[in-house]
């Protein structure tokens, strides 16, 4: 019992570890690190609940991916908006949802409306406005 209790939280930190590399790769000069920082992201938070340990980790995390969409290009802009949405779904509809969804509205709605931006890139920012939306703005309108 504790044996099997101590290997399942020794795998849950194991775990942990490897998000944090991730997080941290999302910030890494090459495109390609970046990349696969963002696909490896999307896989954990669209597999598992993550909520608390996104919790204390929003911030940082939504500042790499506005970097991500900022100045990433094509495929990177529009798996950091595919990542957006799933941090919205794990941060649910209460305040800090709506912070990491008001953050980066502007930011989604500019490359949205960008017609030089890729279609999907503009497809996966159409998707984080609506769904981040839905789940997480206080405003109504």
């Amino acid at each position: 019992g504790s044996e099997a209790a101590g290997e399942q939280g020794q795998e849950e930190e194991e775990a942990e570890d490897r998000l944090k590399e991730h997080m941290d790769n999302l910030l890494d000069k090459s495109a390609k690190t970046r990349q696969v920082a963002l696909q490896s992201l999307r896989l954990a938070f669209s597999s598992r609940t993550l909520s608390e340990f996104l919790l204390e980790r929003r911030l940082t995390l939504t500042d790499s991916l506005e970097k991500c969409l900022k100045k990433g290009k094509g495929e990177e802009q529009a798996l950091a908006g595919t990542v957006l949405t799933l941090l919205c779904l794990q941060m649910g509809s209460g305040p800090e949802g709506e912070e990491v969804f008001r953050s980066l509205k502007p930011l989604l709605v500019s490359i949205l409306t960008d017609s030089t931006a890729s279609p999907s890139t503009r497809q996966s920012c159409a998707t984080a406005l609506g769904m981040c939306c839905y789940i997480a703005a206080a405003d109504l309108e």
